[in-house]
């Protein structure tokens, strides 16, 4: 065997060796995430459902991607949802930015209907539609450390991207008569949008808190007091009247610890991990 036969035969085992080591682990990593939520089933009696969107970004040719509640997600949960014993409790474990209010919303309904227990839980964050779905469970297990967010809709405006509904309204009335017709139809979409979001919460919370609560608490998260990324703590939501406990299985950071960025973009936190020392006798 020539010295340029074992250069080729090196340079195919190297080939065939990227092609299908990603797709073996992360085969290796999703029977680590079922063993995990099978667990969690078998110790807490509940159906586990995840809804976990990871915001770096993931280097594909150079474009970044990211990944948000859309009408995919919400496909995949709802038959989750369907196919749950209606005796049968769900258990969603929540870490998004959020996404299509029309996804968020069909989840958030549907978790709503079913007639078994519901929890959500949410171990670092779930802003905006990830909010509007933690407002239809019975109770909201959330990490002292996670946060929620304000739930008013994002427009997108042609020439400026994605832009706050209540933002719009105000920058309509502040102009008046002086206002450009695309403003003016922009911010009739935005007080559709808001009255719309704010009748699916008061509809997600109405037996929970009263209708006049649920009114209140509608406004609050969807008027614009905050910035869309205001973080809502475990104290504000509690303050707020929403069932929240600190009541986390360790297990959901062991499953939240598979859903690591891709090996190719290096994470800039590193750590040694803790490991209790124990004493022998």
């Amino acid at each position: 065997m020539t010295l340029a036969d074992i250069a080729s035969i090196l340079f195919w085992f190297v080939f065939f060796l990227l092609i299908f080591s990603p797709t073996t682990s992360q085969a290796r990593i999703r029977a680590a995430r079922a063993r995990i939520l099978a667990s969690l089933e078998s110790k807490i009696k509940m159906r586990f459902i995840t809804l976990i969107h990871r915001q770096e970004r993931v280097g594909i040719f150079g474009i970044p991607v990211y990944r948000y509640i859309d009408i995919d997600d919400s496909e995949e949960v709802l038959r989750a949802i369907r196919e749950t014993p209606k005796d049968m409790g769900i258990a969603i474990i929540l870490h998004t930015p959020g996404g299509l209010v029309l996804a968020a919303s069909q989840i958030a309904l549907a978790l709503k209907r079913h007639p078994g227990k519901k929890v959500v839980i949410i171990p670092h964050y779930a802003m905006s539609g990830g909010t509007l779905i933690s407002l239809a469970a019975d109770e909201i297990w959330m990490d002292r450390n996670a946060v929620l967010g304000p739930i008013d809709p994002q427009i997108q405006f042609q020439q400026y991207g994605s832009l706050p509904a209540p933002s719009i309204i105000k920058l309509a009335k502040m102009k008046g008569e002086r206002a450009e017709d695309i403003t003016l139809i922009m911010a009739d979409i935005a007080e559709k949008a808001t009255k719309g979001v704010q009748e699916i919460v008061v509809e997600l919370l109405r037996d929970k808190m009263g209708e006049e609560r649920a009114r209140e608490l509608a406004d609050l998260l969807t008027r614009g007091d905050w910035t869309h990324d205001h973080p809502i703590t475990f104290e504000e939501a509690k303050k707020l009247g929403l069932p929240v406990k600190d009541e986390i299985p360790e297990e959901i950071y062991d499953l939240m610890a598979l859903y690591k960025a891709p090996l190719m973009q290096r994470s800039g936190v590193e750590y040694i991990p803790y490991t209790p020392q124990r004493s022998g006798r």
